[in-house]
């Protein structure tokens, strides 16, 4: 079972390539807005999503434009962004970007900024003397204090857009509030309006406070429900504007023309019922919503706003023996920057001078601070403890761990995730169906409804109108994936696009290779014996003190666990290495020698029958094992091996309680993965294979109906990683890893994939009760709008009512995404 491949556009699509790369582009039409995915056509029409006239598809232009479309490693197709900034929540039109702020021109929602990892110009001002701006650090000319760095965005577009909505939203609440008790006089008594004017007059006022609501507070609502009628594609806009504004004109109309109006639209006094209230309310509720709105939509990437701000504006150069402090973008590759306590590293580099205890839980998602020495690499945006060191800079700018996670969480926070395309095809019809429901709603009335009939078709078709929200449906998927990727990456997760998310969720087998996954990935010591006189520790210590001259891996990590012992070494002469076998040298007049059983029968040592089972047993444990020879005698035994990871076990003991089988494959002998299958208690395992093995054992699996993730750190990992329904590449392993991968762990350790599970579960589990709320809201919404309760308990659905609901159903969307940051 292979990955699913997704193939968007009708079965000619086949065609249309070919017929593309025979040179007959210019016998191809797309749509200009590039609806679905930049399909082409066969022939001239109009675009069967947004209506629009198929333009002739010509590749130069189209590329130029910024729409050149590529097909992703699953096989799904995105419009390539334009050069811009700024996307749609909604992703009406996929991958596209905007230059400027604005609205989407298709669903009208408020266009989001894209957080860049690019590392902006950094401005410095004077606390004292904001006038004062200089490109780089200083004193102030005016005061002479030193000038601190000041964010290059110091008001996002998102707050600016914030800031505006709230501002047009207190004048509209200023201006609604009077007209709302003017037309509500008769719950209001003791104001005695009767007594100040006449109805007549008051509904001038009326007239006079709710326009300025329509034509400054909310105009730009109804310029989004024009933009989407002119476009074909209806939206919640088209229901309010469309309801609003009959409200608004028929009162209008009422108030100046009165005599066109049949009886039953008139009061005692002969004036027409007017309506300004209801518009002027159900407007300012709207504004409410989405001053609520677009205030948690801060909130949702803030993950990424938390990363960015982990990037310091400036680091110190040490040069020539003076410290300079020069902006983050200057510094280049080779630099030799100094980080104090307390500061965060600005690039990514290896440590060249001193120690240091390091805080990198923003990145790995582990609270436990790291130990540095010198040769240790360190990441930019991570916190230095208490000490003070040198770094050499290896990467800078868009190179650099933060960047690319920041620029991995922006790709899939904006890609789509396969559970949205039922959201996406009720929404394509849901204006229309509720536009129908609401002249439905009308002439039901009209026709059989009590009288007045013609006010009650009126008003609760104006209801059905403004309480449907197909916002609601349209965020549901969306704002879930960008709270959840900016999780996940705060946690040391990093997924390619929402697909991945999903299929995630639906892993019910994990395969693992074992070197790196779920082991160190190098050797380390293991256990040592005396099998005569000398102590354990003197084993170790010859060892040690044998092994010091020599360069293979083994030898650097018996020497390294001696030391971390605190074991004393000492000097030896005439030291030799002996091809394949080990090494020898001489001791206070004695021949001394570490190495294999061939280095044993070189040199005829004596070893008894027990000791040579006992290093067997060692062995069918995985581990390497060496003898001590003193004088051509076997005095004890070392052995070393890859050990498992501490995280690893208790890794595996909760992926199997999330539903996981977790399989091991390895290249290593059978001993060996024998032995860390049993120590881990996995599921099954395989030895001795390659990388046509690994591919195939996942194959074999899919085949089986299992869906399979897999997690593997080296070259030799790619094809199994391309082959799994998500692939999972550790961190530290390769980079060719890393490309086939779905998700990669920043940290290669096996507790990442547990994270990716639960995360992944919860981001779906959100977009669930998202959608359930979105449907139910709108399936029962609407129904009671229209009037469906009124035959059985008599009640109606006020307009203002129904605006006040349809408000809060999108806020209730982003406030349950919101809680998954807490999670």
């Amino acid at each position: 079972m292979n990955k699913e491949k997704e193939n968007t556009g009708n079965g000619h699509k086949a065609d249309c390539c070919s017929g593309r790369a025979k040179g007959l582009s210019a016998d191809l039409y797309v749509c200009p807005m590039g609806c679905e995915g930049s399909k082409k056509y066969e022939s001239e029409g109009n675009c069967p999503v947004c209506k629009m006239k198929l333009v002739p598809f010509k590749e130069h232009e189209h590329e130029k434009d910024g729409h050149s479309d590529h097909i992703s490693k699953h096989g799904h197709q995105h419009i390539a962004a334009a050069k811009g900034s700024f996307y749609c929540p909604m992703r009406c039109e996929g991958d596209r970007t905007y230059e400027k702020a604005g609205d989407c021109p298709v669903c009208g929602m408020h266009l989001v900024k894209e957080a860049s990892p690019q590392p902006k110009g950094t401005v410095y001002t004077c606390s004292m003397h904001p006038e004062i701006q200089k490109t780089k650090p200083g004193s102030c000319p005016i005061c002479g204090m030193d000038l601190i760095p000041q964010s290059g965005d110091i008001e996002s577009e998102e707050h600016k857009a914030y800031k505006s909505m709230l501002k047009r939203f207190w004048v509209a609440l200023a201006l609604s509030l009077p007209v709302f008790i003017i037309a509500m006089s008769e719950f209001f008594p003791f104001l005695n309006l009767d007594g100040i004017a006449s109805g007549k007059t008051f509904a001038w006022i009326q007239f006079a406070l709710a326009s300025p609501v329509i034509f400054y507070s909310s105009w730009d609502f109804f310029i989004r429900g024009w933009n989407s009628v002119r476009r074909w594609s209806p939206n919640m806009w088209t229901l309010i504007s469309l309801g609003v504004g009959a409200a608004y004109i028929f009162s209008v109309i009422g108030l100046l023309m009165p005599d066109l109006f049949p009886a039953q639209f008139k009061d005692a006094s002969n004036n027409v019922h007017l309506y300004f209230e209801a518009a002027a309310i159900i407007l300012t509720l709207v504004l409410f919503g989405q001053v609520l709105e677009l205030g948690a939509h801060s909130k949702t990437n803030s993950a990424i706003k938390a990363l960015l701000n982990m990037v310091p504006p400036v680091a110190r150069l040490f040069k020539n023996g003076e410290e300079t402090e020069i902006a983050l973008e200057e510094v280049s590759v080779g630099d030799v920057l100094i980080v104090k306590p307390g500061e965060k590293i600005p690039v990514d580099g290896k440590l060249v001078f001193g120690t240091a205890i390091i805080d990198e839980s923003m990145i790995t998602g582990e609270p436990v601070p790291a130990e540095k020495e010198i040769g240790s690499p360190v990441t930019g945006g991570t916190i230095n403890g208490k000490t003070v060191f040198r770094m050499e800079a290896l990467k800078v700018g868009s190179d650099t761990l933060l960047s690319q996670i920041i620029q991995m969480v922006n790709d899939a926070s904006r890609s789509r995730a396969p559970i949205q395309k039922l959201a996406d095809v009720v929404a394509k019809y849901f204006v229309q169906i509720v536009i129908g429901i609401s002249l439905s709603t009308f002439f039901i009335w009209y026709f059989f409804g009590p009288e007045p009939a013609l006010v009650y078709a009126f008003v609760n078709a104006v209801s059905v109108l403004i309480i449907a929200c197909p916002c609601a449906l349209g965020l549901a998927t969306p704002m879930s994936i960008m709270v959840g990727t900016g999780r996940m990456a705060q946690s040391g997760v990093l997924v390619k696009d929402a697909t991945a998310i999903e299929s995630m969720n639906k892993v019910n087998s994990l395969i693992v290779d074992k070197t790196g996954t779920l082991t160190q990935g190098k050797p380390s010591l293991n256990t040592f014996k005396s099998f005569g006189d000398l102590s354990d520790e003197d084993i170790l210590q010859f060892s040690a003190s044998l092994d010091a001259n020599s360069e293979h891996p083994v030898a650097e990590a018996i020497v390294k666990g001696a030391k971390k012992k605190n074991v004393s070494l000492f000097k030896v002469g005439d030291f030799e290495s002996v091809t394949g076998q080990g090494v020898k040298a001489r001791h206070e007049n004695k021949l001394i020698a570490l190495g294999n059983m061939r280095l044993v029968e070189t040199l005829k040592a004596d070893m008894s029958k027990k000791d040579v089972e006992l290093a067997e047993k060692w062995q069918s444990k995985g581990q390497t094992v060496m003898f001590l020879i003193i004088d051509k005698k076997v005095e004890g035994m070392i052995s070393v091996a890859d050990a498992i990871k501490e995280t690893s076990a208790k890794a595996v003991k909760d992926l199997q309680k999330l539903g996981l089988k977790v399989i091991m494959l390895t290249g290593d002998n059978k001993f060996t993965a024998k032995a860390v299958a049993d120590e881990l208690d996995l599921d099954g395992f395989e030895a001795d294979c390659l990388p046509e093995d690994k591919y195939n054992k996942v194959k074999e699996l899919q085949d089986k109906g299992m869906i399979v993730a897999m997690a593997g750190d080296g070259i030799n990992d790619a094809p199994a990683l391309e082959q799994a329904n998500v692939g999972i590449a550790m961190g530290t392993g390769t980079d060719i890893a890393m490309q086939s991968a779905e998700i990669t762990l920043v940290k290669g350790d096996l507790t990442g994939i547990v994270r990716a599970k639960e995360l992944s579960g919860k981001v779906m589990r959100n977009i669930k009760e998202n959608l359930f709320f979105a449907f139910i809201y709108n399936a029962l919404g609407v129904p009671v709008a229209a009037g469906i309760l009124f035959p059985f308990f008599g009640i109606l659905l006020s307009p203002i009512i129904a605006a006040a609901a349809m408000s809060f159903s999108s806020v209730s969307v982003i406030s349950n995404d919101l809680r998954l940051r807490a999670k």
